[in-house]
């Protein structure tokens, strides 16, 4: 005989970890083993009015930034789509799965006002990068991205000829 799906209750409560549902060997991963946003509150500071309703919190922005940069999401309003939809950029953003992402014109402004103002970028680089030289070992072991990129030393020999001969 056969059956049917039963239409079950919904639970009132879920217990859904992101933890456990992002891959260990995943890029994103790897990234936040060697990023310290600890400091961007206060190197944000100056940029934020001390009156009226609180904003979106600088590190999330910053973390939705870093995962459209590494996954070459070019548009604020498809990164949003994407850090709503994909669990490992949740779980860099550190957003729960009830916590609500952004919009895209409020990422889009930050991006292009206070964040190009702050120079905040480089902040990030400069204590990122003596970070990175020592971790650098687990980027490169297991499946790492650059093992897959096309580089001139890592082309055949034949697509190294000029163009015109």
């Amino acid at each position: 005989m056969m059956g049917s799906r039963r239409k079950a209750q919904a639970a009132l409560f879920y217990e859904f970890p992101l933890e456990d549902h992002v891959p260990q060997d995943h890029l994103l991963r790897s990234i936040d083993r060697v990023v310290d946003l600890s400091s961007i509150r206060a190197h944000f500071a100056e940029f934020y009015s001390h009156t009226g309703r609180p904003s979106v919190d600088p590190e999330l922005l910053l973390r939705m930034l870093l995962v459209g940069y590494c996954s070459g999401i070019r548009s604020e309003r498809r990164l949003c789509e994407e850090v709503h939809l994909n669990l490992a950029y949740r779980w860099f953003c550190r957003l729960d799965l009830s916590d609500r992402v952004p919009d895209h014109s409020t990422v889009s402004k930050n991006r292009h006002e206070r964040f190009r103002d702050s120079k905040l970028l480089r902040h990030l680089f400069e204590t990122t990068a003596p970070r990175s030289r020592v971790a650098a070992p687990t980027w490169t072991s297991g499946r790492s991205p650059a093992r897959n990129m096309k580089t001139p030393d890592r082309l055949p020999a034949t697509s190294l000829k000029p163009a015109n001969t």
